[in-house]
């Protein structure tokens, strides 16, 4: 029953391989100064509160106004 059945086309013949382009450079300096850029916002963002704390393990830094005894009111 071969009649009742369509012939397969042949198969299109396949294009040649063109080469890849060049990839780009990882050393740009476009790259190298985002870069910079991301590591100076994260440095800068790591203060926190450790800026505000004024005490170190030894005490507070600052013995000048901690000895100084004060009368409230008068």
């Amino acid at each position: 029953m071969g009649f009742l059945m369509p012939k397969v086309p042949a198969m299109p013949s396949i294009p040649p391989v063109q080469p890849l382009p060049e990839p780009p450079s990882y050393e740009d300096t476009d790259r190298a100064e985002a870069a910079k850029a991301k590591r100076d916002k994260i440095r800068a963002g790591r203060t926190g509160r450790s800026a505000t704390i004024l005490t170190t393990a030894q005490g507070l830094e600052d013995d000048e106004t901690s000895t100084k005894k004060y009368l409230l009111g008068g």
